[in-house]
């Protein structure tokens, strides 16, 4: 069995989410079911780059070159990586290697590895993405996954996706809730400029939290990544 692999890059930073900061390395998996109109990552599902199909022991293999020992954490994203059913023996072969293991996925698919996860990033899509949220299906998997590593992350483009943060944070009160401000600009190669607006624009939604008087137990964050690196892939 094997898994549609686009890229495994690292040692760097976790940008996102509930451990922003962790050193990791990434390995990202072709496919989504969704296609957000402002995604950061349109290669995974585009066409535009081709994947490789790779067994777990491959994976696992060229992880081990790539990182010279000096990694213990792998994050698992897309795409939508929870679309594939031979995620289970990926997960279970790096623990066993002793990896701690982390998924970002939508919420939108089931996945029996979900439960196989250290850490697991719900991620909804708000409306700016354009998709619209199966709350029943994303409730389901929150349901499955009680007791465990868990967390909301919700990308912020304007005032109806706080909104829409908001009504999520009242679903799921016992999650934490992490708020990342978007990034529009996904173009624009100038890692300088890039800092310089996703600051800007993080302050703004620093202020908008700061007023809310429903988003209280929430984390509001930079995409840490795009503000060191801009938009540069594989970092």
């Amino acid at each position: 069995m094997s898994l549609p692999v686009l890229e495994i890059f690292g040692p760097t930073v976790q940008g996102e989410g509930m451990v922003i900061g962790r050193k990791t390395c990434f390995v990202r998996l072709a496919g989504c079911d969704y296609q957000c109109s402002w995604c950061d990552s349109k290669f995974t599902w585009d066409g535009s780059t081709k994947a490789t199909a790779m067994s777990a022991e491959a994976i696992l293999a060229t992880l081990q070159q790539l990182h010279n020992d000096q990694v213990d954490h792998i994050t698992i994203s897309g795409g939508n990586p929870a679309l594939h059913k031979e995620l289970s023996a990926l997960v279970a072969l790096l623990q066993t290697h002793g990896f701690t293991v982390a998924i970002e996925t939508q919420g939108s698919k089931w996945n029996d590895a979900l439960l196989l996860m250290d850490e697991i990033t719900l991620s909804p899509k708000p409306p700016s993405s354009g998709m619209d949220t199966d709350f029943a299906l994303l409730s389901l998997i929150i349901d499955k996954l009680r007791g465990r590593n868990v967390s909301l992350k919700i990308v912020i483009f304007n005032e109806t996706d706080l909104h829409y943060a908001t009504d999520i944070h009242k679903r799921y009160p016992e999650l934490p809730l992490f708020l990342q401000v978007g990034n529009d600009k996904t173009d624009d190669p100038d890692e300088h400029t890039m800092a310089s607006y996703l600051l800007r624009k993080y302050s703004e939604l620093v202020e908008q939290v700061m007023q809310s008087q429903q988003l209280k137990n929430v984390r509001v964050l930079p995409q840490l990544h795009a503000l060191l690196w801009g938009n540069r892939r594989g970092v």
